[in-house]
Parts: structure tokens; sequence; C-alpha cells
């Protein structure tokens, strides 16, 4: 995680606080159960901010004995157990409170508070949401934003985006939810807001533990680094022929390369030592998120065919 990624966080963190607060007094001088659900949602939030920086913390511990690889994957278990509390502690909640609401409905008489909490809660989460947009841009300039969301390898950068995004629609339901309540004296309309809202948050802890899930499982690099690992190979005056780069993320800057390689038959023993030296420094200055390289040196490729339509790695 970048001190970028960092920054967005404190923002959505500070921004989080204020506007839980915020929501808290809305709810208790107005009953509503909408705003009630979108204070728990900022609570959850602010609680997830502070994980994401907990599990940053300990993945930058050095490499031991017992973790030959370092502890880059904490990143991604925290990842994953944010997802968890948005699904069960905000998702479940809200859908709870809206139940609830139903059940023994009320008309929001006095909406003032809310509008004004809203507008607060827009201007601040929007300012996170811009935030974390502008960082995630700035590492990955090239391509739609949901296209990077999904090839990202640093869930911090996508998780704050998620979360603010989640809230400002959020908002928006719960203004609707507020509104139609009281100007058309419609006694649902809060609970079937805040339903909704946590029925919004339950989509986004799927999509956010799926992501996580897979960063987890240990994921390979992206076809932009095969590509480049295969460049730097192809152009290898020792090298007669290469297998599939094999690459799993320890981290989002710690990706591990094991490739099988042929050399030709004229290169002499203490040439290919002095070649694979060299190729494995290359490969580490052109991809920097590359922290383990492991060239094996083979009479025939066995490597498996893990080949898809967008590259030509042989």
């Amino acid at each position: 995680m970048t001190a970028k990624s960092n920054f967005a966080i404190y923002g959505a963190i500070t921004a989080n606080i204020l506007i839980a607060v915020s929501k808290f007094i809305a709810a208790i001088f107005t009953g509503s159960s909408a705003m009630f659900a979108e204070g728990i949602h900022s609570i959850i939030d602010t609680g997830n901010g502070f994980l994401l920086l907990f599990g940053n913390k300990k993945s930058h511990r050095p490499k031991d004995r017992t973790h030959v690889f370092g502890y880059g994957m904490e990143i991604y278990f925290w990842s994953f157990v944010v997802s968890i509390l948005i699904f069960a502690l905000g998702g479940g909640f809200a859908i709870y409170q809206g139940i609830h609401s139903l059940q023994n409905p009320e008309i929001i008489q006095d909406p003032a508070w809310n509008y004004w909490v809203l507008i607060a809660a827009v201007f601040f989460e929007g300012t996170s949401l811009v935030i974390a947009i502008r960082s995630f841009r700035k590492q990955n300039p090239v391509g739609s934003l949901f296209s990077n969301i999904i090839k990202s390898k640093d869930p911090a950068n996508f998780v704050i985006i998620l979360e603010d995004s989640a809230a400002v629609s959020g908002l928006f339901i719960a203004f609707m939810g507020v509104f139609i309540s009281n100007h058309f004296q419609n006694e649902y309309a809060d609970g079937i807001a805040s339903i909704l809202i946590g029925c919004e948050l339950l989509v986004v802890a799927i999509f956010l533990a799926r992501e996580t899930k897979g960063l987890l499982l240990g994921e390979s690099a992206t076809q932009t680094v095969l590509k480049k690992i295969q460049a730097i190979l192809n152009e290898s005056e020792f090298i007669r022929e290469f297998g599939y780069p094999k690459t799993s993320h320890f981290g989002p800057t710690a990706i591990l390369v094991i490739v099988e390689i042929v050399f030709k038959d004229v290169i002499s023993l203490e040439d290919r030592y002095t070649a694979m030296e060299m190729l494995r420094n290359k490969i580490k200055d052109k991809c920097p998120e590359i922290s383990q390289v492991y060239l094996q040196p083979v009479r025939k490729i066995c490597s498996e065919k893990f080949i898809d339509s967008s590259t030509d790695i042989p």
C-alpha cells in the first residue's frame, strides 16, 4: 500500500467519523430508521478504515523463517474481514432496522435535521470519494475505473472507493425515504429506504469478498507484467526457449515469478549463471512489483500452458 492509499484511507476515516455523529443526532431528533441505519453504516466504514491501516502495517513486516515470502498477504486477509463486516453488520443491520420500522411504521414529521445532515454527509463522503478516485487514477491511469478495480492487486485502493460509492448512493436513498415519508405522508417509505440501503451494502460486500478471495488464493500477475517478462526473455541471446511464467501475488507489490528456461547448447556453465543473474535483475528493474525471480534451467519445457487469448507467451 502506498502513502497515497493511506491518505485516501485517512480522508475516509475523518469523513465517516464526522458523518456518523451527525447522522445519529438526526436519527435521535427525527426517529428516522434510514438515518439510524446510515449512522451504523458510517461507524462500520470508520472501523473498516482502521482495519485497512492495521493490515497495511502488518503486511510490511520483514520476512522470516516462517514466512519466507513476507507478510504482504495480511492486507488481503483484513480486506476480506472488511467485506464480512460490511455484509453482516452494515447490510444485515440496515435490513433488520428497516423490517423493524415497517412493523411499527411512523411518518417523519420534522425532516429538517435529516436534510441538513444528508447535505453535509454528501459533501464529506463526496470529498472522500474524489480523493480516493484521484489516488487510484494516478496509479492506474489507463482503462476504465471499474475494470481497473477488478484488475487491482491492492485492495486498500479500491475498498475505499467501493465504500464511499455505496455511502453516497445510500445517502440518496435515505434522502428519498425521508422526502417521500414527509411529503407524501407515507409511513412505510423510511423503512423501505433502510432495507434498500442494506441490500446495496450486501451487493458491495459480496463483490468485495469475491475480489479479495481471489487475492487470498494467490492471483497471478497481470498480463501487462507477464508480457514484460516475456519480452525480456525473448530478447536474451542465451535462451532458446522458456515456459509460461508462473506468478503469484504475495502482496500488492510482492510478486513471485518462476520460469523454466532452456539455454542454447553453446552457452558455458559459467555464462549460464551470469545470464540468469542478469535476467533476474532486469526483470526486477522492469517490474518493481516483482520481489522474487526463480529461473529454472531445464532440458525440456514441462510447464503447463495456462494461456489465454490476451497473451502471446509461448
